[in-house]
């Protein structure tokens, strides 16, 4: 009780009871309902910690007892032959990161140009807020990897965005274009070829042109602001379009992706030239009705589906991203 009172007092506590005051009663439950996903979530993250936790411990024993049941020179033998696989596998990961720098350059000089649209931070809470910086880190990570990276823009990364996103580890070395400004002012030159996507759009994008900058709305929940991305488009005077999903699938719900998910399907499209590929690679079954779930599972060729095998390659990469950007960091010598 004493925890839940504590939680219920709080200062994030109150605001979120304000805010819920203003959403109506269907919007109230699906946010209790996601309220309850993320509590669940970091539950499962906290265990997946401890198990890490218990099974380097264990490892760590196992070591110490080996090294106790050989000899002296035996113990050096393995204290060396374990030096040297660290040692390969740091080069490796040198190597590996040397590769990364060098694509991500080179997308800076030709590259699809990808815009995340960061000026709606004003109609998330925190919690929102948090999510979508989540995704942008997955969004580097995922394009860092890829053959052919697309050249990132950030745009309107300022206020509380901003300092989000700044606190991400090696944030500053990320190989990507942040701006203060808002898209219209940061390529005021390249309006003729900015192109906002949005499922509200009537266009559907049959291929990507280089000679256009696409963005992508960063908001999360879209449901709760509806064809917001489309009015600021028109408003502005810039072109919209949308994926063709509905060509190449049926969804169980709305339209409505994630960010990280939208710029991955582009960046797969890039690599591809695939649509149909490209969507069953990445948009999750829970999304996809049952024939459209079944047969991507044959895309795939793994028993598991889309949904595990994502959150695996969401954790890895995030993770990954966090650990080349930190071993990235210039020295101020």
């Amino acid at each position: 009780m004493e925890g839940r009172d504590n939680e219920e007092k709080g200062p994030e506590a109150e605001e979120g009871r304000n805010y819920c005051r203003g959403l109506s009663k269907s919007a109230q439950k699906k946010l209790l309902k996601q309220q309850k996903w993320e509590a669940k979530k970091a539950e499962k993250k906290a265990l997946e910690k401890e198990q890490k936790k218990r099974e380097g411990e264990r490892k760590r024993k196992e070591w110490e007892e080996r090294l106790a049941s050989v000899s002296e020179e035996e113990r050096g033998k393995l204290i060396e032959s374990r030096k040297s696989l660290r040692k390969e596998r740091m080069e490796q990961r040198s190597e590996e990161r040397e590769r990364n720098t060098e694509r991500l350059s080179r997308a800076k000089e030709c590259g699809q140009k990808i815009v995340i649209d960061l000026e709606f931070s004003h109609l998330m809470t925190p919690a929102e807020i948090n999510s979508l910086v989540q995704q942008i880190m997955y969004c580097y990570a995922v394009n860092k990897r890829c053959r052919e990276p697309g050249h990132l823009w950030l745009t309107g990364c300022k206020g509380e965005m901003g300092t989000q996103l700044k606190r991400l580890p090696g944030f500053d070395n990320w190989i990507i274009e942040k701006e203060d400004r808002s898209y219209m002012e940061a390529l005021e030159d390249e309006k003729q070829n900015l192109v906002y996507l949005t499922a509200d759009s009537e266009n559907v994008v049959d291929d990507l042109d280089s000679s256009k900058i696409y963005i992508v709305g960063g908001l999360v929940d879209r449901n709760r602001w509806k064809g917001i991305t489309m009015k600021k488009a028109e408003e502005q005077g810039i072109q919209t379009a949308k994926l063709p999903i509905a060509n190449y699938l049926n969804m169980s719900s709305s339209q409505v992706l994630t960010v990280n998910q939208v710029i991955e399907i582009l960046l797969k499209f890039l690599e591809t030239k695939n649509w149909k590929d490209s969507f069953f690679q990445v948009i999750p079954q829970r999304k996809r009705c049952q024939a459209d779930s079944e047969q991507s599972q044959q895309v795939k060729g793994g028993e598991n589906g889309i949904d595990s095998e994502e959150k695996n390659d969401q954790f890895e990469s995030k993770k990954q991203c966090a650990q080349d950007s930190t071993s990235q960091a210039p020295s101020h010598d």
